[in-house]
């Protein structure tokens, strides 16, 4: 029964102990506009944000976080969305940031989707792996999740794993594990590299372009700014009478069963791995030699 239990944990995200825990809340209970407040619409517990010529727009978590994990339910944009993006990810702040990214590359109609993930440690990114998802991501909601624990970092769609970034500490390479993170997403233009490496442009009569947003989640160690980041580190990992579930021993690590979902996802809807671009890195990075990346 416990060995059932850890892996309905495993599969959901639900906890009973953590700082932070929220299921299905209102996006302003966790969000708030960061720019362009005017390209909002809320529709009962669906908010749409929108891109269209005079501006993007973008949202940021009221707190910030250290561990656990966020999700949320996103329906891209519709029809031809060459040259737009759609983010959502973590970050902290400063230039020795750290930033965990979805964004969703627009398409010309009928092509599909790419979602490229990055992963930044201190302010060095270039970690890029680009997928196609094996559904359209425009005609309904999909749920959109990272995971964060100080052994792991893992991207999932619909809870299933598309990419896991490993603590490797114990060879030098440095693991994102000490800044406390806020929740963001934003949709923006870039059409100078988001669609076919730049060769096919916004085309500004299918404006807007809307992206549509629900069931907002957060569940992890919410980190108040007032703390240091010592007092975050302490506050946020188990100890003592204090156990949180991103701290299980069967959190530290994919299941069988994901890491069987990782390798489909690899093998049938990968199309770009930093890992293996001799053109960009002559001698694969340092992390890359597990090729678990």
């Amino acid at each position: 029964m416990a060995k059932m239990v850890l892996v309905l944990l495993i599969l959901t995200g639900f906890t009973a102990l953590s700082c932070a825990s929220n299921s299905n809340v209102s996006f302003d209970q966790l969000f708030q506009p960061s720019w362009a407040p005017d390209h909002f619409v809320e529709e009962g517990q669906v908010v749409k944000m929108k891109l269209d010529s005079s501006s993007g727009a973008g949202f940021a978590s009221k707190s910030k976080y250290l561990y656990g994990k966020v999700s949320m339910g996103i329906k891209l944009v519709e029809g031809d969305s060459a040259g737009t993006v759609t983010a959502f990810y973590m970050s902290s702040d400063g230039p020795n940031h750290n930033e965990f990214d979805f964004e969703f590359l627009g398409n010309t109609t009928g092509e599909p989707y790419l979602v490229q993930t990055n992963v930044y440690v201190n302010g060095v990114g270039s970690r890029e792996q680009r997928l196609k998802l094996w559904f359209d991501p425009t005609k309904d909601f999909h749920s959109y999740s990272i995971l964060w624990n100080q052994r792991q970092v893992v991207f999932m769609v619909d809870e299933t794993p598309v990419r896991v970034h490993s603590n490797l500490e114990h060879k030098g390479i440095p693991f994102p594990k000490d800044q406390a993170m806020g929740v963001y997403s934003s949709i923006w233009n870039a059409d100078d590299w988001a669609t076919q490496g730049g060769r096919v442009k916004t085309d500004w009569s299918h404006q807007p372009f809307i992206a549509s947003y629900k069931d907002f989640k957060i569940d992890g160690c919410e980190c108040p700014d007032v703390w240091a980041t010592a007092d975050n580190m302490k506050r946020c990992s188990s100890g003592g009478d204090r156990r949180y579930w991103w701290d299980e021993p069967g959190m530290t690590e994919l299941s069988v069963h994901q890491s069987h979902q990782l390798v489909w996802v690899r093998a049938n809807h990968m199309v770009y791995d930093y890992c293996f671009d001799n053109a960009r890195f002559p001698a694969a990075p340092a992390e890359c030699e597990r090729h678990s990346h």
